[in-house]
């Protein structure tokens, strides 16, 4: 949750509508309300960056507490960081999960498209555009980290979002033999999504 505490950021690739338009969808959040009890919310899309990854949503109801976006051009290899999440939350129950680990490498990636049917011109011209910076980590994440926050263990300030797992073969062998080798999209590109979102 960011903002004003009705924000909060996720993956793209997370969101079961992947069309250009959500005007029209809506979708349920599970947030931490009144007495830490967990409640859904309903919300809407508020801003897209496909070519990051990430989306913004605005969800109904009373404020949560939110959490403050920190200088991801700051962070440098060898930093500290944690993450949270939902780790296999089919399997393991829907309960949010901490790690620890360090940046083990800020490198160049451009994100695939997830499947040939949704590369389109913008795809390419986004792909042609050049990579951009992001986070490799030496802790293990695994499928349900997905849209999770990355922050400063020290400070609690965002540094970015967890975004994909290096897997090696089928995704069920994340599970026996997971690869440890985890990913996460840099904070600046959360807040140039929320300016162009509009949100608060």
């Amino acid at each position: 949750m960011v903002g004003d505490g009705n924000t909060a950021v996720t993956n793209a690739h997370v969101l079961p509508d992947s069309s250009e338009d959500f005007s029209d969808s809506s979708m349920a959040v599970q947030v931490r309300g009144a007495a830490n009890a967990l409640q859904m919310r309903m919300a809407t899309v508020l801003a897209l960056d496909k070519e990051h990854d990430l989306a913004v949503l605005r969800f109904d109801g009373p404020a949560v507490p939110a959490l403050t976006l920190g200088d991801s051009d700051a962070v440098r290899e060898g930093q500290a960081v944690a993450f949270m999440g939902f780790p296999i939350g089919g399997a393991l129950g829907f309960s949010a999960v901490t790690h620890r680990g360090l940046i083990s490498s800020i490198t160049a990636a451009a994100l695939p498209t997830p499947t040939a049917q949704q590369l389109n011109a913008k795809a390419i011209r986004s792909l042609r555009a050049g990579a951009f910076d992001i986070f490799q980590l030496d802790a293990t994440a695994y499928p349900g980290n997905s849209g999770g926050p990355l922050f400063d263990p020290e400070k609690g300030e965002v540094l970015g979002v967890i975004n994909m797992v290096f897997i090696k073969g089928t995704k069920e062998s994340a599970l026996t033999h997971p690869s440890g080798i985890s990913y996460a999209i840099p904070s600046r590109y959360v807040v140039q999504l929320l300016q162009r979102g509009g949100a608060k």
